[in-house]
Order: C-alpha cells, then structure tokens, then sequence
C-alpha cells in the first residue's frame, strides 16, 4: 500500500444480513490494511462491533423511502468533504441515489471514486439502474455480473468485477463438530431418533425459498422407505405469519408432521448443518449468491439445490452432483436417496472465503484511487 485511503461504505441498515455482514468484514479489513473505514447507515445491532473495530459510525437514515431523505444530501456532501474521502461504496439503491446527487455538488477534483455493489436481482427499472452508474460495480456472482449486462445496455461499457461473499474458512471446515455439551441439548431439545436421515433447509419462510417443495420430498423420501427427519430453520417476516401456518398444514396434509420440525431463526446453524445428512437450497427464484449453500458444503454436508442463479454456480464449482432442475421434486427426491446412500466426496477447494472477498475488494479499493491520487497531491 503507498498511501492511507479513507473509505466510507454507506447501507440502510446495520441489522444481522450477508450484506451487514459483508460490510463489517471489509471494514474489518481496512482498518488492519491501516485504512481509514467509516460507515453511514441507520443503524442496526452490528453498530457495536463495528465500534469495537476502530471503525466510525454515521448514523443516518439513508434508507428511508420518504421525500424527506432528499435533506441528507447536503450530509452527505459535507461528510465526503470533511472526512476527505478518497472512496464512497454504496451497497443498496437508495443509498446509490443518494451519493449520486450528493457527487454533483462536488467539484470534480473532490469527488471520491464511486464504487456500487449490486447484490441481487433487482427488478430492472430505472430506480435500480443507478446500481450500475458507478465508477466501478462489483456484483456478487457471474449470475449477477450476466444479470446486470443482460438487462442493463450500459453494463457493457462498465467495469464490472466479480467479488463473490465469503466465508469464514477457520470456522467453516471438515473438521468441525459440535460440543459434547451442544449435541446433549439438542438431542434433549428435539428428541428425534439418532439413526433418522437429518435434512435441512434454512432460510426465511417465505414462499420463494421453496420451503413447500421441502416439505413435499420428505413426504416423498418417506413414501419410499428413507427414515429421513427434516428441519426447517428460519423465521417468517412479521407480515408473513400466514405462509408458516400453511407450511405447518401441508406437513400435516401429507403426514410429515412427526418427522418435520420448525426451529425458527437459530444462531447456531452451523452445528445443525454439521450433523444434517443432507441440506437443500429450493428457492423458486435465483439467488445471488447462495451463504447458506457454500456454508453447508464447507462442513462436508452435501447440498441438493435448483439449478440456477448462484446457488448452480457455487455447486458447479464444489459439488455437482447436487444440482437439479428447477421444481423437479421427483429428481430431488431421487438424487437424496443417492446422496445419502454413496456419501458422494464435496471438494474442499473453492474461491468462497472471507479472506478471498476482503482481498479482492481492496485490491480494488487501491486500483481505482490510483487516478485520483494526482489530483489529491495538487489540491
């Protein structure tokens, strides 16, 4: 590194998500890279760690839908030129907006380079057209890097790099198991048989995940003669109570019910996916990246999940076998009878780490400052 940078990464919100969390990481990085790392935001439950890294919080409610937010422009403004700000990452669209606006008021030999990270699929319109109108984009997978220039013309005459999330590989490894002490709770806690063939889905009960289509391959996995136990582990968004009871009642229409559990939000995911025989990832819509895919496999669970998005791009990468056509229960119900019969190998070498994420976006970091480096000397 030949010079200190100061970096703000601005995001709605800092509750617990892979975006959230993506953001700490790399704050997490900077600061040990001997960066400066500020970030605004709402705040959130994740403020206090950020704290305890050295990194400044700006709180703002930069992700509030209301005209008000028009008012914090001039925040902005002044916060990039107060804190002298080399680089300005905006992680969601409002936030994009925002930094837009706030860029015009700056005199062109002030303005920090602009870096958007585009995290999903987001419908394609003109409100998230302004995720590719940075200076550089990441997006967090090839699916989303073909999203983005299939759907956006402007794409193509945009520098677009691929930063895949990541992973913690220290924690997420082969060799993990749970305490003693853990596998007694759990065993007391649910009460199922140890010799049950234990599946998992995790993710927030909505219906895009494919929790329903879960429920139907249990069903099926038992009508062909598998002591198989499923696990449900997520929660329903306040407004979306309704979606749970009907999975509750499909459990019990197809007579699941006592072989199904719904553990809700868990902090202690990583032990359920390390004693499952078998995880799923059945969301009816692409996912942009798939954590809880990469995760599984990680622990040497093997993961069965629709083909497509970045859930198909991690599995081609880690474990083949496990992808199948999109809404084809049969095939899924047919690749976990092999699955749990030959314990197929999942390779333990893929580019999924955290270490790998912070290193390329600061390579980044670094690359793009490089222009406006001349210009800072001379001001």
């Amino acid at each position: 590194m030949t010079k200190k940078l100061n970096i703000i990464q601005i995001l709605p919100e800092l509750e617990v998500g892979g975006v959230e969390r993506g953001t700490v990481q790399i704050s997490r990085a900077l600061v040990n890279r001997g960066h400066l790392a500020i970030v605004m935001s709402g705040g959130g439950r994740l403020v206090k760690e950020l704290n305890a890294l050295g990194v400044e919080h700006i709180e703002l409610p930069v992700g509030a839908k209301k005209l008000s937010s028009v008012f914090l422009i001039y925040k902005l403004v002044r916060t990039f030129l107060n804190k002298k700000i080399d680089i300005v990452h905006s992680r969601s669209r409002l936030p994009s907006w925002l930094v837009w606006i706030a860029l015009k008021f700056l005199p062109e030999n002030r303005r920090p380079v602009w870096i958007t990270t585009v995290h999903g699929p987001y419908s394609v319109n003109a409100y998230s057209s302004i995720m590719i109108q940075g200076d550089h984009v990441i997006a967090v997978s090839y699916f989303i890097e073909r999203y983005i220039k299939k759907n956006y013309s402007k794409a193509h005459q945009k520098d677009i790099t691929v930063i895949p999330r990541g992973i913690e590989k220290d924690l997420y490894r082969r060799s993990f198991r749970p305490s003693d002490a853990w596998m007694e709770n759990w065993q007391q806690q649910l009460g199922y048989k140890t010799d049950a063939k234990i599946l998992t889905i995790a993710g927030r009960l909505t219906r895009w995940k494919g929790q329903l289509d879960f429920i139907l391959i249990l069903a099926g996995l038992r009508k062909r003669g598998v002591n198989a136990f499923g696990l449900i582990v997520g929660s329903a968004h306040k407004n979306n109570k309704a979606y749970e009871d009907e999975l509750k009642i499909a459990a019990q229409t197809y007579g699941v019910t006592p072989y199904l559990l719904f553990l809700g939000s868990r902090s202690d995911l990583m032990e359920i996916f390390s004693i499952s025989d078998c995880a799923y990832s059945l969301a009816k819509n692409p996912e942009a990246f798939g954590r809880t895919t990469i995760e599984a496999l990680a622990l040497g669970t093997p993961v069965i999940g629709y083909d497509h998005g970045g859930t198909s791009e991690i599995l081609d990468n880690v474990f083949p076998r496990g992808k199948v056509a999109l809404n084809d229960i049969d095939a899924v119900i047919d690749r976990t009878i092999e699955v749990l019969a030959n314990h197929p190998l999942i390779s333990e070498r893929h580019p999924y780490t955290v270490g790998k994420m912070e290193l390329a976006t600061l390579s980044l970091y670094e690359r793009s400052t490089k222009k406006i480096l001349i210009s800072k000397n001379v001001r």
